[in-house]
């Protein structure tokens, strides 16, 4: 298999999704780390590239089902690297409009997306399983050198085993619950980074250290200081993350990213990856799913670009 250059082009055009097809159904994708692509949450697909990378691979079943079975192929391997990646697979059958946006010309094919953009040459044909291991392995490297170390949320539902509607109470969690309980937020951090180390996909045990950090981060620090020092200093990253994380303790979620997304737009280099970072842990304290980090999803991808 021939190497693909790691590079980051054009971001994709997504104007030819503005008037989705109605009634498009969404194709099945199997795994926690796997989505069906639609032209309705193509999107969000895309958005999602801003944690960690999106292997996107279209195929149709109609055309070439031997497509499908690659598709299905690349999320299991894509599965194995807990988070690392997601697979996003897209039926051009049910998402023509898709493949137009991405200038496809045959199927199967698969690209990469960091950042919102593609981060390889579309890779037309099918991989064998161990290609395709190497080709991520590459790129989980590079990524890993450059600073980025994101994984997405499993796409699978909490446990309910005892059927009762509601996700069952997890015991892991219980040391680190304790620890907020008694005020120990240090004791919190290390609990909670425990089962962080452990599994890094577990979002549950991220946001939780993540919210613990940002309670660290806090102890002793003077409200109206950390403010009169962030209005003097509009552009000092450490400044303004701290004014951010005062904001995300007062509940103002919404404040805490305008001033993150607004910090990245107007700094550059080593300052902006530390302000995009920053903000990516606040994202992860609130919850991927939540519409205000979906928003700041948004307003960061503009920012970047």
């Amino acid at each position: 298999m021939t190497q693909q250059p790691f590079s980051r082009p054009g971001a994709i055009d997504l104007s030819g999704l503005s008037q989705p097809a109605p009634g498009a159904g969404a194709p099945s994708a199997s795994g926690s780390y796997a989505v069906g692509v639609t032209e309705q949450n193509f999107q969000e697909v895309v958005e999602a590239s801003l944690t960690a990378p999106v292997v996107l691979v279209l195929h149709s079943p109609s055309r070439s089902p031997e497509s499908t079975t690659y598709a299905d192929d690349v999320a299991t391997v894509v599965a194995g690297y807990e988070g690392r990646f997601l697979a996003g697979l897209v039926d051009v059958d049910h998402a023509p409009q898709i493949a137009a946006a991405l200038q496809v010309q045959q199927i199967p094919v698969m690209m990469v997306l960091v950042d919102g953009r593609p981060a390889t040459q579309p890779i037309p044909g099918v991989l064998r399983s161990d290609e395709l291991s190497a080709l991520l392995d590459q790129l989980a490297q590079q990524m890993t050198a450059q600073g980025i170390g994101g994984r997405h949320q499993p796409r699978s539902n909490p446990v309910d085993v005892d059927g009762d509607g509601e996700p069952d109470y997890d015991p892991r969690y219980a040391a680190a619950q304790d620890a907020l309980g008694d005020g120990d937020i240090d004791r919190a951090v290390e609990e909670y980074q425990k089962l962080v180390t452990a599994n890094p996909a577990d979002v549950e045990a991220a946001a939780g250290l993540a919210m613990a950090k940002v309670l660290q981060r806090t102890q002793g620090v003077d409200l109206n200081a950390a403010r009169a020092e962030g209005a003097a200093k509009p552009d000092d990253v450490e400044a303004q993350t701290m004014v951010a994380d005062l904001d995300m303790l007062g509940g103002h979620v919404e404040d805490a990213f305008n001033r993150l997304v607004n910090l990245v737009r107007r700094t550059t280099g080593d300052e902006r990856n530390a302000a995009r970072e920053h903000l990516l842990g606040l994202f992860a304290a609130v919850g991927n799913d939540d519409p205000r980090v979906l928003k700041g999803r948004r307003d960061l991808m503009s920012a970047l670009y």
